[in-house]
């Protein structure tokens, strides 16, 4: 199939095809005038990188998990766990970060709420008259 129908059957732009291929994700063969042509299972593959883009890890880190993938074996599989353990330290992190952000903006709302009630219930200041009031020197 040629790009176009593998970006619609998959979901995605052409442009991001032609990345994945850059980034080694995602290979075509070439027709002699140079059209890319895909596999019907590269359908599922670019659900998977998509999958992958989405848990938040980067093309060079995809990269170093499709070995496993493509050509499984001890070794390969060896490497990608590690490197898994790895980004599921760093997502951990970075979600552990989020609480503490999400927190502090709760201390704030909290506070907030706090002041605004304050607000509603202090006394109107005296008027005086409607006129401005003016500073004595």
């Amino acid at each position: 199939m040629r790009i176009g129908e593998l970006a619609k059957a998959a979901g995605v732009s052409v442009r991001s095809l032609r990345y994945y291929e850059e980034q080694r994700l995602l290979t075509s063969t070439r027709s002699p005038s140079g059209q890319r042509h895909f596999q019907e299972a590269d359908i599922d593959r670019v659900g998977f990188i998509q999958r992958l883009y989405a848990a938040g890890l980067s093309s060079r880190t995809i990269t170093e998990l499709l070995p496993c993938v493509d050509a499984p074996s001890e070794a390969t599989s060896d490497a990608a766990m590690e490197r898994m353990e790895q980004e599921r330290e760093r997502l951990s992190a970075h979600i552990e970060e989020l609480v503490r952000t999400r927190d502090a903006l709760d201390g704030l709302m909290a506070t907030n709420r706090a002041h605004r009630r304050t607000l509603r219930r202090a006394p109107a200041a005296p008027s005086s008259g409607g006129q401005p009031s003016r500073a004595v020197a």
